[in-house]
């Protein structure tokens, strides 16, 4: 019984973290375009999934997961333009409405997540 709560703890909708990763960099020169597409290819290697154009998302287990991430996305940030880093939990996400023109889009599927240890 106690290890079931704790499973439940460790997955609960307040536990785990969505990564949200906006920016807007500049892309005048070939060196700022190739910076910002380094940047983006970066982020989808760490399993970031593009939600918009400027907008990158990653589902973690844990706050601590999350910590990884970010910091390295912040180790691969470029010399020019804005970045914004930001966590906010499963449950937070699940409240958020998407909508395609007036229609309510469907939600994101939560991706599966395969944990080892």
């Amino acid at each position: 019984m106690a290890a079931q709560q704790k499973n439940a703890e460790r997955f609960n909708a307040y536990r785990i973290m969505w990564v949200m990763v906006f920016f807007d960099l500049p892309t005048e020169t070939k060196a700022e375009r190739r910076a910002a597409q380094q940047f983006r290819k970066n982020m989808l290697a760490d399993g970031f999934i593009m939600f918009q154009f400027s907008i990158y998302l990653r589902h973690c287990p844990s706050m601590e997961n999350a910590a990884v991430h970010i910091k390295r996305v912040k180790k691969n940030l470029p010399e020019k333009g804005h970045v914004g880093i930001m966590t906010i939990t499963d449950k937070q996400f699940g409240m958020m409405e998407l909508f395609q023109g007036k229609k309510e889009a469907p939600s994101q599927p939560i991706p599966q997540q395969l944990e080892l240890f």
